[in-house]
């Protein structure tokens, strides 16, 4: 597991083998979440960079039946 040392100005370095596999760019935005005592730095894309990304997912739904009167 990579590990990051906090300077003394509360800034990190991310490990250049997670900032390739993540497609982390220079200057890229980055969103932080706070959960359960850790935290998750989430990349920001744009909408166009995002387009597609859900391509191929199975969109069926089992339903239930409905009762018609």
């Amino acid at each position: 597991m990579p590990q990051v040392t906090v300077s003394s100005k509360y800034q990190i370095a991310i490990p250049v083998a997670i900032r390739k596999r993540l497609g982390i760019k220079k200057g890229q935005k980055l969103h932080l979440i706070v959960e359960d005592g850790g935290m998750r730095l989430i990349p920001d894309y744009s909408l166009s960079q995002m387009r597609g990304f859900l391509a191929g997912m199975d969109t069926t739904v089992e339903r239930d039946e409905e009762e018609r009167f």
